[in-house]
């Protein structure tokens, strides 16, 4: 699993003109699953995403959590964070899991970021084109794979 973690002031997902999931404060994350990905990988990660320290303190360090701030997070699915780029110029996604392995993963992972951070993880639409606003704070971006557990 791959995720992409934003600190955002807030953000929001449309598909069809129709708001999914909007969020205030909080985590804006972009997941992309492979198939070697398990639901050990989605808890791992989970934890590692609730419990991230990187909201401003009242000294301007990164001390506080989402928890701390009272923030959200908002869940989309990315399987071009599986891109394939070495050959050509058109990216391959080979890597990224079938939707018959990736959208129950995703829904897990939805689940196990509401039980980590007791509250409602808003969701875009798996497969859908989805409309992403954000308003990045910091900006804060922090890169994660469940692969090189760094």
């Amino acid at each position: 699993m791959r995720a992409v973690i934003q600190r955002v002031s807030q953000a929001s997902c449309t598909v069809e003109g129709t708001i999914t999931g909007e969020i205030e404060a909080g985590f804006l994350v972009l997941l992309g699953i492979e198939d070697a990905d398990t639901t050990e990988d989605a808890i791992w990660l989970a934890q590692k995403i609730a419990n991230m320290r990187v909201f401003s303190d009242e000294q301007g360090l990164m001390n506080l959590g989402l928890f701390d701030i009272k923030g959200r997070i908002l869940l989309i699915s990315q399987f071009t964070l599986f891109a394939q780029t070495k050959k050509g110029n058109r990216p391959g996604f080979t890597r990224a899991a079938r939707p018959e392995k990736a959208i129950p993963l995703y829904e897990f992972m939805q689940t196990e970021l509401e039980k980590q951070c007791n509250s409602k993880v808003e969701m875009g639409i798996f497969g859908a084109d989805m409309k992403i606003s954000l308003l990045n704070d910091g900006p804060v971006t922090i890169l994660m794979d469940t692969q090189n557990k760094e």
